[in-house]
């Protein structure tokens, strides 16, 4: 959350406004049946996606500090609420699947009313509101990159391949030569003390981390260098990978990248766009921290740590790359750059900082409870709505999980 002694950005109802409209043009090209629908239980309905949002806003914000305000329906919350246990009890998030009711367009009209009872409360809120309505935002914003990788892990299971919109046509050209930049390494500075403007609490407090020299790639690994390392064997030699992803790969019978399929000996891969054929100057997404590690240790280089990558791109413009601006499809282009096309996996456990510390009340259990099991993955994808990401940002994910835009940028010691 933004820091309370702080006061948020001055066009707050704006960039809360546009937040909104843009979720609902996300939902705009889908059927009710579309969005009640959940793929697997990582992944949610989208209209769970458009009412869980409303929710953080009608509790934390309306129901909190409005005293005027009354619930719009008192049985949602048990519905909509995600994880939070400060709440009380809460429908099973393995089966949100199976809210049929209420409908996508109730849910609509259940959004337009919490706007407006925002909008019109927003003029008096206090600063520590204020901060609490643009974590709101940043909050709908995680939402709406998740909305986009749930609906494409929801049209995945349909047989006809379905596209939510179309999308541009096939890349062409091939794969620069991959190079390395070095960075001496020494003391460096990580995280945020969110003195430049939001933060979740998880990147506070800025913090000094000795680095030893390192070398990092000038891009992501590609689907063309993908396909070498099947050909090679990469998901066949049990020497490449950690013993848990070994273990993994054994289990769920993993051969490929997730989404992608052969048929007639050719690899092609589901998008937003429907399926199409592989791109292999393009960048390689929906990877696990498992096969990101073994690629790794095939190309006889590492993953980068939190801290390297952090370093490497402090000063990159993260408004910069392929991201997302409209609710248009998304797909990696290859544009250069840390932020945009996918989210690059870490060495690093996400873990607190030295001295990190929760926001206060239940909005705390935001970040900190998840500091158990899981990797860190930074910059942006290309599902990732521009101004919401920062090198400071830390994205975290289990181990085996892929359905997110995630890919693979390559470090090695100097």
């Amino acid at each position: 959350m933004a820091r309370s002694d702080e006061q948020p950005r001055p066009d707050l109802g704006k960039n809360y406004t546009a937040t909104r409209s843009l979720t609902l043009d996300l939902a705009a090209p889908l059927s009710d049946a579309d969005a009640t629908l959940q793929p697997h239980p990582d992944a949610s309905p989208a209209k769970w996606h458009l009412a869980h949002t409303s929710w953080f806003f009608e509790t934390f914000i309306l129901r909190d500090h409005v005293a005027s305000y009354t619930l719009y329906d008192e049985r949602w919350p048990f519905l909509f609420n995600s994880y939070y246990d400060g709440e009380g009890e809460r429908h099973e998030r393995c089966r949100r699947g199976m809210i049929s009711r209420p409908s996508l367009d109730e849910i609509r009209a259940y959004r337009a009313h919490v706007d407006a009872a925002l909008l019109a409360a927003l003029p008096g809120f206090s600063p520590e509101v204020r901060a609490l309505v643009e974590l709101g935002i940043h909050h709908e914003q995680q939402h709406q990159e998740l909305f986009l990788t749930d609906i494409l892990a929801t049209l995945h299971e349909n047989p006809l391949d379905p596209a939510y919109l179309p999308g541009r046509a096939l890349a062409e050209g091939s794969t620069p030569p991959l190079g390395w930049t070095r960075h001496d390494g020494g003391e460096v500075m990580t995280g945020t003390d969110g003195d430049d403007g939001f933060s979740f609490d998880c990147e506070r407090p800025r913090h000094p981390a000795l680095l030893a020299p390192f070398e990092i790639a000038d891009r992501l690994v590609t689907q063309g260098e993908w396909a070498a390392f099947m050909q090679d064997g990469g998901y066949s030699t049990p020497s490449l990978w950690l013993s848990d992803g070994w273990a993994w790969v054994r289990d769920n019978r993993i051969e490929s990248p997730l989404y992608w399929r052969r048929q007639d000996g050719e690899w092609s891969r589901f998008t937003l766009s429907g399926r199409r054929p592989i791109e292999p100057s393009l960048p390689v997404t929906h990877i696990s921290y498992y096969e990101a590690e073994a690629y790794a240790r095939w190309a006889d280089a590492r993953l980068p740590t939190e801290a390297e990558w952090e370093a490497a791109f402090d000063n990159a413009d993260p408004q910069a790359g392929n991201q997302l601006d409209t609710a248009a499809p998304v797909m990696p282009d290859g544009t250069p750059g840390p932020f945009g096309d996918c989210w690059e996996w870490t060495g690093s456990a996400y873990l607190p900082y030295p001295g990190f510390t929760p926001e206060e009340g239940t909005v705390g259990e935001y970040n900190g409870k998840f500091m158990c099991g899981q990797f860190v993955l930074k910059g942006a994808s290309c599902a990732t709505p521009r101004g919401h990401a920062r090198a400071s940002y830390r994205n975290f994910f289990y181990p085996q999980q892929r359905w997110q835009f995630t890919g693979v940028r390559l470090a090695r010691n100097a």
